[in-house]
């Protein structure tokens, strides 16, 4: 295993506060339970080992049901998730994946069918900010405790 590479809060504390405003924007838009889904899985798919262990014990601690957090490596064939939920988690794929082609005019209207606009873009800031911080965990090589 590999040795984290620095701390951020202290080299650069100020990166810190900035992030943290917008995690409660997104919590002020989008409910707790959806936010938790998508954190775990744009940390998934970024390989963020520290965010995915965070993302799913507190999950699991607001009570998720751990099939549901298990089923997101395989979200688009599972039964676990509400019309709306899928929505979501396919924005959070074309986002986190973002590619030239951007996020498609399919996946993009079946989440405005969904959520109301002030909720999009309470998505968009969610799923912007995870993958800021799967940046800095993995960039960074963060690792999750291991005495819990």
């Amino acid at each position: 295993m590999d040795e984290q590479r620095m701390d951020l809060r202290e080299v650069a504390p100020d990166a810190i506060p900035p992030l943290l405003k917008l995690e409660k924007l997104a919590h002020g838009a989008v409910e707790a339970r959806l936010l938790d889904l998508i954190k775990l899985r744009a940390s998934m798919l970024n390989g963020c080992t520290f965010c995915v262990d965070m993302h799913s014990r507190d999950a699991q601690a607001a009570g998720e049901d751990p099939r549901r957090l298990f089923g997101l490596a395989a979200w688009s064939e599972s039964p676990f998730y509400t019309e709306s939920e899928r929505a979501a988690l396919a924005l959070t794929d074309a986002v986190t994946r973002i590619g030239d082609a951007g996020v498609s005019d399919e996946v993009w209207r079946d989440v405005t069918k969904h959520f109301t606009d002030e909720q999009v873009a309470g998505l968009l800031v969610a799923i912007a900010t995870i993958n800021v911080w799967n940046r800095f965990g993995v960039g960074l090589r963060l690792q999750p405790p291991t005495d819990t």
